[in-house]
């Protein structure tokens, strides 16, 4: 499948480079591979997150959860296991690797394994150059008042 051109959007915003990747990763991923583990993403709060995996029949030491410049990646490798013969074997025991793109100031709190399912909770930490402020407006009025206390003050201590 081919990319998509987002040349056009360019001269019209700044910043959004990034899209085109995360689009163009979207579009090339391997569709079999796509479908497990199955997973929920679950909004725990405003700012609060919670990627849960379905990794029956792996133990903790056998998952490896990673992030690195904005994608999560949760690997799922089966330890050596004893040969033994199957009349039947309908439990998938694969090893995997799931990425999520994590958006901006995302990061990975903990993570859990209970029962056989994997919850890694995600918080969102807004810096605070990037919390909205209310800026004062001032009136004429008071820019001039403002002025005229300052030559006071300034004549009372020379």
């Amino acid at each position: 499948m081919n990319a998509i051109d987002l040349t056009p959007f360019y001269r019209n915003s700044v910043g959004f480079d990034r899209i085109a990747s995360l689009l163009n990763n979207a579009m090339t991923q391997e569709q079999s591979v796509a479908g497990y583990p199955p997973y929920n993403i679950e909004v725990l709060d405003e700012n609060a997150y919670a990627i849960t995996l379905a990794v029956a029949g792996f133990a903790d030491d056998e998952l490896e959860i990673q992030t690195e410049r904005g994608v999560l990646t949760v690997k799922g490798v089966k330890a050596n296991k004893v040969n033994k013969k199957y009349l039947h074997k309908g439990i998938a025991d694969r090893g995997f690797e799931r990425k999520f793109n994590l958006a901006d100031h995302v990061e990975v709190v903990d993570a859990d394994l209970e029962n056989g399912m994997l919850t890694i909770n995600l918080v969102r930490i807004i810096p605070e150059a990037m919390k909205p402020k209310n800026i004062a407006i001032k009136a004429k009025s008071d820019v001039a008042n403002q002025t005229v206390e300052s030559e006071k003050t300034e004549t009372k201590t020379a």
